[in-house]
């Protein structure tokens, strides 16, 4: 019996040792130290091209040339709880060197995903264009990327930002007339349009698929401070860390872009 009892109060001094706040602070401090090392060490079970990647303009190879055709027609704006998404219809296409895309959506990450020269912008956008007729096994990708830092009210973001659904997993419909992608660039083949960086990598949420060919813009967009927290408010902080270039290279690419009606 008293080897019993003094058990019973080996295990419920371990309890009240668990539960008191010396222990928690410890516990959440080792839990924050974990955190932090995972944001700073890229992942390494998923591959050897993940995105996204810091960008050092510094060493960024050559200029490749390239041409660009957009055929974008909005439909719907969702809010998918972890991200704000705009639909295109089955008609939207992007041409990219004569190969077929299907435009199929774009959206954002508060704050941004890619860093150039270390820096990490309060948003991003992507836009999402799959291959057209693709018979493999894993989808390929084609993903334009907008970096934005707070400044003007950005009028293509007005279009639709008092249209998103407040409830996740919320959809509203619009028409291409309303929500016009045009908007953002001002027009197609524009200055903001033109010059890229370019590289292989993945999607970056699972399954993290490294059949992405990321055009990510030189040019850095403007939206208001206003603006940014409205969608960092529906989808929190969901960007991904850094990943190693692991031999990578990143390119400079000069497109052609216009708006080609099919």
């Amino acid at each position: 019996m008293v080897k019993l009892s003094y058990f019973k109060l080996c295990f419920f001094g371990l309890i009240m040792c668990a539960c008191s706040p010396e222990s928690s602070n410890v516990n959440n401090e080792h839990v924050a130290h974990e955190l932090k090392h995972e944001y700073t060490v890229p992942d390494s079970e998923f591959g050897d091209i993940q995105s996204p990647i810091n960008i050092l303009t510094e060493k960024v190879d050559g200029v490749v040339k390239s041409k660009l055709n957009i055929d974008a027609h909005c439909n719907a704006v969702e809010n998918k709880g972890h991200t704000v998404q705009l639909d295109f219809d089955s008609t939207s296409q992007l041409v990219f060197d004569d190969v077929t895309y299907n435009f199929k959506q774009l959206h954002f990450h508060t704050p941004s995903e890619h860093q150039i020269d270390g820096i990490t912008y309060p948003m991003e956008m992507h836009m999402v264009n799959v291959l057209a007729n693709d018979e493999s096994d894993k989808p390929h990708y084609l993903v334009i990327g907008i970096l934005f830092k707070m400044g003007k009210e950005n009028p293509f973001i007005n279009e639709f930002i008092n249209r998103i659904p407040k409830d996740a997993h919320g959809i509203a419909s619009v028409h291409d007339t309303e929500v016009n992608l045009e908007d953002l660039f001002g027009k197609y083949g524009c200055e903001e349009m033109k010059h890229y960086y370019h590289y292989s990598g993945s999607l970056t949420t699972a399954p993290y698929t490294e059949t992405v060919s990321w055009h990510i813009n030189q040019i850095i967009f403007e939206a208001s401070a206003e603006q940014i927290q409205i969608l960092n408010k529906i989808e929190g902080n969901n960007a991904r860390h850094i990943q190693a270039l692991k031999g990578r290279h990143v390119e400079k690419e000069d497109l052609m872009v216009t708006s080609k009606k099919f």
